[in-house]
């Protein structure tokens, strides 16, 4: 069990057989690495939030410094894609980075995860939903992140893989609300209502199977990453990214 960037960091070595990780990692990855269709983030109003201490002017943005939660994860590519100017960015890890802001180590912070339902308590602002800007300007979800499993894998022990971890949402689905001791256990935030709020925000029917709606959100997060890096002739297409 690690943070997102660590994974997204294993990824890009090949460390893991299968592994959730951020879409920008796995974009880079896709050569060693094939998606899942059980398993993923995506939805509606889940994306993550740029922050401060205070409420900045939006010419700021660009000239100030920025906590990130890594490289190679959405909430990045989505502050890019917002603000594609801003480039005094901090990596650190995401649970550490309300703290930077509120000890005026950075300017703004781009937060994931349970900080969302946690930064207005500490006395922190949101400057911009990148969610929400993402939303507006491209009129489909936000892919967040999925579940990858090498190419190198039998397929057909890729496939049980896949079915098993659809039947294990399945059951948490007819098994919640009630939040398990093993969610608990490992929760950072450990408030129980900030763990229900979590669970209902970035757990959906999306989880269960990207469909057609997802890969086509799935697929615009990577036509904008590949203009990103400058890399918009690379001949890998959507069908080449995932199980099935």
């Amino acid at each position: 069990m690690e943070d997102v960037e660590t994974l997204n960091q294993y990824a890009l070595q090949g460390k893991l057989d299968v592994t959730k990780l951020s879409f920008p990692a796995f974009f880079k990855s896709a050569l060693t690495y094939i998606l899942l269709n059980s398993g993923g983030a995506l939805g509606e109003g889940v994306g993550p939030l740029l922050i401060s201490n205070t409420q900045l002017p939006l010419s700021k943005i660009a000239t100030s410094t920025i906590a990130i939660p890594g490289l190679n994860t959405t909430a990045n590519l989505l502050l890019s894609f917002a603000f594609p100017a801003a480039k005094n960015k901090q990596i650190m890890r995401f649970n550490e980075i309300e703290d930077a802001v509120l000890q005026g180590k950075t300017t703004l912070g781009v937060i994931i995860h349970e900080s969302r339902f946690t930064y207005q308590l500490k006395g922190l602002t949101k400057v911009v939903d990148l969610g929400a800007f993402w939303e507006q300007s491209m009129q489909i979800p936000i892919p967040l992140g999925g579940i990858a499993i090498k190419r190198s894998i039998e397929k057909s022990i890729s496939i049980q893989v896949s079915k098993l971890i659809k039947e294990s949402v399945v059951y948490a689905y007819e098994n919640y609300p009630p939040v398990p001791d093993y969610v608990k256990e490992n929760a950072l935030e450990m408030d129980e209502n900030v763990m229900g709020q979590h669970i209902e925000l970035y757990v959906n029917d999306f989880s269960l199977d990207f469909g057609a709606k997802g890969k086509e959100a799935i697929e615009a997060l990577y036509t904008v990453y590949k203009k990103m890096e400058g890399n918009e002739n690379n001949s890998m297409s959507l069908n080449d990214l995932f199980l099935l």
